[in-house]
């Protein structure tokens, strides 16, 4: 017998034009959705054990976890696609997770109005924070694992408006929405976390710091050892102990 459901829905999104799993992960507990890495599935988070990391708090009813597919594969990693494309599929992921999987999320709490955690590690780290920074009214906890939080890396000197309201360290340097910085400076939890052992890149974290700590946006940054590289067994450590430890559910 299952210690916890684990479910697999799936529809078609117009938006994106292709068909969306989402696995879930538990009975009941506080939402938190995450993104997979670079080029990953929906299944990823299973396959290398991060959920099972996460087991007890799922069985205890801490958390109840889901999971969605990336299409970085057909945005910013897809080096044959003009840039205005790849750009254009990021704004429909970005409407994709905020007008189809949110509602999805909430009518599977019974809950109109909950607010969602997301976390994410490496790639999947910026999707979170871009969720979570693009809207947080329906987002309420941001867990970033080794992650990069500006896409300037990846543009080539690019930049259109999808772009910009789709990478935090730019839209975020002109926020001013009182409504929404209230949000996140009083009604929300933050947490940057990096190793900074191989493949690491730990200034991705600080700078990301230095910005929310201009706009006076409470966070936490948490610099893990040298010996901690970018890898699963890092992640299968970080994202069980904040859960377990660090946020107030």
């Amino acid at each position: 017998m299952d210690l916890y459901r684990r479910e697999i829905r799936s529809w078609y999104s117009h938006r994106l034009g292709m068909e969306m799993p989402v696995v879930q992960y538990g009975h009941w507990g506080h939402a938190l959705l995450v993104f997979p890495t670079a080029n990953a599935d929906f299944l990823e988070y299973e396959r290398y054990d991060l959920i099972g990391a996460l087991a007890p708090h799922i069985v205890s009813g801490k958390v109840r976890v889901f999971s969605i597919n990336s299409i970085n594969s057909m945005s910013w990693m897809n080096k044959g696609m003009p840039m205005h494309e790849r750009s254009g599929r990021q704004a429909a992921y970005s409407g994709y997770i905020e007008e189809e999987v949110i509602p999805f999320i909430r009518d599977c709490l019974k809950n109109s109005s909950a607010r969602v955690a997301v976390s994410g590690a490496s790639f999947g780290a910026f999707h979170a924070a871009n969720q979570f920074f693009r809207r947080p009214d329906l987002f309420d906890c941001l867990i970033g694992m080794s992650g990069f939080y500006d896409l300037t890396w990846l543009l080539d000197g690019y930049s259109d408006e999808n772009v910009y309201f789709n990478n935090p360290m730019w839209y975020l340097n002109n926020f001013h929405d009182s409504h929404q910085l209230d949000l996140l400076r009083h009604h929300s939890q933050i947490h940057l976390i990096t190793g900074q052992g191989a493949w690491e890149v730990p200034n991705a974290s600080r700078r990301f710091s230095s910005l929310l700590a201009s706009k006076d946006i409470p966070h936490n940054l948490d610099l893990w050892g040298h010996d901690v590289p970018h890898d699963w067994p890092t992640w299968r450590k970080m994202l069980p102990y904040y859960v377990g430890e660090r946020l107030g559910w």
